[in-house]
């Protein structure tokens, strides 16, 4: 089997991966479209001897952290948006995500980290206080129409110290939920029970507020495609806690980078970016 045949059925959720980590759809995409070009390049960067999943993840992975100091060939558009990741994205938050959202195991991750499975359990406790020691609680609304699947959401917002200011079972509950309660992340379900898109729903709240939002679906994989603007933050339907406690801090900590970054310490709240590349 050739290795575009090997990766192919993996680029999903290593896109999803990627924007996870990197905090936006844009540069998420960005390393994996250098990861596709070095492999065209050169196809025997591709390690042998791993499962096609872990291989990729290992090779992505080492493009991610070496870029700038390696001879991939790599657009200087891409390069850019590359570069100025760098510092934002450790390898404590890498095996953090990982194991919580990829749901690869300790032996896997040292594997594609090129590491001792011991060292695993060390990265994952480091990027669990560093992101903790840097998000206050916060405001989440969640739109979602089924009221077990809400409940659930809802003890994991406050289980992890945040306040969840409302859910909303439709499109019009959502964008009066969200005008009334300013939140600072909401948690969104693809369909909601008035036969609306939540996807829809959001894009009006982005309107006028910015701030980060976490789509939920049972096929992912359709907003995973490349093609298009899509979610930087997609949970897969079954989900887990501590995936969905994972994506709620990894949002949440791009935004305080980002407030920190703007200089003022405030959340700007006029934006007319739309839902599909919050971030």
């Amino acid at each position: 089997m050739s290795v575009s045949q090997s990766i192919a059925p993996h680029l999903p959720s290593l896109r999803r991966f990627a924007r996870a980590l990197s905090g936006s759809q844009e540069s998420g995409d960005a390393y994996v479209v250098a990861l596709l070009e070095a492999l065209v390049d050169d196809p025997t960067l591709f390690p042998t001897g791993l499962e096609p999943k872990i291989a990729l993840y290992r090779v992505f992975l080492k493009i991610w952290n070496s870029v700038g100091t390696n001879d991939f060939r790599i657009s200087s558009e891409t390069s850019e948006a590359i570069h100025g990741l760098q510092t934002l994205t450790p390898k404590p938050r890498q095996a953090f995500l990982l194991l919580s959202v990829e749901g690869f195991d300790a032996d896997a991750i040292a594997k594609i980290l090129d590491i001792d499975t011991a060292e695993v359990a060390v990265l994952i406790a480091a990027a669990d206080h560093e992101i903790a020691s840097q998000i206050d609680p916060a405001d989440i609304l969640i739109i979602e129409d089924e009221p077990l699947t809400a409940a659930h959401l809802e003890e994991i917002v406050t289980g992890i110290g945040h306040n969840v200011t409302g859910t909303a079972r439709t499109h019009a509950a959502a964008l009066k939920l969200a005008r009334e309660t300013q939140p600072d992340l909401i948690l969104s379900d693809i369909q909601l029970a008035d036969g609306s898109s939540g996807v829809e729903a959001v894009n009006e709240i982005l309107g006028s507020l910015e701030l980060p939002v976490i789509f939920i679906t049972g096929h992912p994989e359709l907003l995973l495609t490349g093609a298009k603007p899509e979610p930087t933050f997609l949970i897969a339907k079954p989900f887990n806690a501590e995936t969905v406690k994972a994506i709620i801090g990894q949002a949440l900590f791009f935004q305080v980078r980002s407030r920190v970054k703007d200089g003022n310490g405030e959340l700007p709240r006029k934006s007319s970016e739309s839902a599909a590349d919050a971030r």
